[in-house]
């Protein structure tokens, strides 16, 4: 008896012994954390790139739209593209909802250079990424701004 005692006495403190080495040690963890650091650290800026690209490419959705609501209104209407005649509300009838983007504090206002004809218009807005758009009847959305406009 006293031998199978001291036996199984051996094999429990042996089988604690080996229980000892599970686990991670401090380095490991110290090594896995460094790692998370660094992909967050690449990925982040990456998010904060394809957020802006959104942003432009929603200004410039609005300046298309823009565009094919002032034709409209200038066919149908017969109306001239002036700031006064085409304004963001009068516009509405034609499919052209004015962007949550452009209200609130630092709001970003489309503005409006036109003349009497359908080909002389131009609408410039600037979006909530700080960058400038444009779109012309001649022209599709591209950077910069049109001269003489008048905010709606």
């Amino acid at each position: 008896m006293y031998f199978t005692l001291m036996g199984k006495l051996s094999a429990r403190r042996q089988n604690l012994a080996e229980e000892k080495d599970k686990g991670f040690t401090l380095i490991e963890l110290l090594v896995v954390v460094i790692i998370i650091g660094i992909l967050a650290a690449i990925a982040i800026p990456v998010y904060l790139g394809v957020q802006n690209n959104a942003k432009d490419s929603a200004v410039k959705s609005d300046l298309s739209n823009i565009k094919t609501a002032i034709v409209a209104s200038y066919t149908n209407d017969n109306t001239s593209t002036t700031a006064p005649a085409l304004t963001a509300a009068n516009l509405g009838k034609y499919g052209y909802t004015q962007s949550a983007d452009y209200t609130g504090t630092g709001a970003v206002v489309p503005t409006y250079a036109g003349s009497s004809t359908a080909s002389n218009f131009c609408v410039s807005a600037k979006g909530s990424t700080g960058n400038t758009f444009r779109i012309s009847t001649n022209s599709g959305a591209q950077a910069g701004a049109c001269g003489g406009q008048t905010p709606w």
